[in-house]
């Protein structure tokens, strides 16, 4: 069997020269926060697939918690990390992803397009992010810098996955740095805090606020489209003290579907 250029290549020089030489690199995303530098590939075969490469010591750091996030948590919306790619002579890694199309839902064009949907499919959406969270939790892990950049959003084929989940790790810990990476609309009180604990309540609180973000009309949060009762499934969430949120996704999901099947 002819090996795969991509899921059978073990180390390469460089990667970017090799992916021109295997395939046609069709998009290439450079400026990144993290550092990393991403491509979409197409090999000959008609298959596109997605590479993304650690750069930096910052990107390298990033692309090793995101393979071990992937190596514990195996979901259908989750878009997997399959294959590493070592640069030859450094620590430096490429990892290989299925390509899927679609929006990320953190540019305002693809947002406003999102939310003016017919709200079943808002909803069958978001359930469907609630749903791969429900194997974060039972793979013992928790997110970290969830936001609307990592929904990617099919508009076409009313499809959603997640990507970019790089930051997520085992929990619960304790936050050593000022504050954790991630958007300010969707953190938690204590994201922001030094020593506090990081656990599946903060996933409770992202989550909700990505409920909350996305089934609104608009940034100001003030044309809510959903129910009373999801709303107050919401808030509960949100609270600024964990203790007082559900205690975990599979709880904040069981109340947010009853919620929903009585709307």
């Amino acid at each position: 069997m002819t090996p795969h250029p991509l899921l059978d290549a073990r180390e390469v020089p460089a990667v970017e020269p090799y992916l021109h030489a295997v395939g046609e690199v069709f998009r290439a995303f450079r400026d990144q926060d993290s550092g990393c530098v991403s491509y979409g590939v197409l090999l000959p075969d008609g298959d596109r697939w997605f590479v993304k490469e650690g750069v930096t010591d910052r990107a390298q750091r990033s692309l090793d918690r995101a393979w071990a996030f992937h190596r514990a948590v195996r979901h259908p919306v989750i878009v997997p990390q399959l294959h590493r790619i070592g640069v030859r002579g450094s620590s430096r890694t490429a990892t290989v992803m299925p390509w899927h199309g679609g929006e990320p839902l953190y540019g305002p064009t693809a947002r406003s397009r999102f939310r003016a949907l017919p709200i079943p499919r808002v909803l069958r959406a978001l359930d469907r992010v609630l749903d791969a969270h429900l194997a974060v939790e039972a793979a013992g892990h928790v997110a970290v810098d969830l936001y609307d950049g990592a929904l990617l959003h099919d508009f076409d084929a009313d499809d959603l996955h997640l990507i970019d989940l790089d930051e997520y790790r085992p929990g619960p810990f304790v936050l050593t740095a000022a504050r954790l990476p991630g958007s300010r609309r969707f953190m938690a009180p204590e994201e922001w805090r030094r020593g506090s604990v990081i656990d599946i309540r903060t996933t409770v609180h992202v989550l909700a606020r990505t409920v909350r973000l996305l089934l609104d009309a608009g940034d100001d949060e003030l044309a809510w489209r959903g129910t009373a009762a999801q709303l107050a499934v919401v808030e509960r969430g949100t609270r600024a003290d964990p203790g007082e949120r559900f205690a975990g996704v599979r709880e904040l999901a069981a109340a947010w579907r009853a919620a929903t099947s009585a709307g």
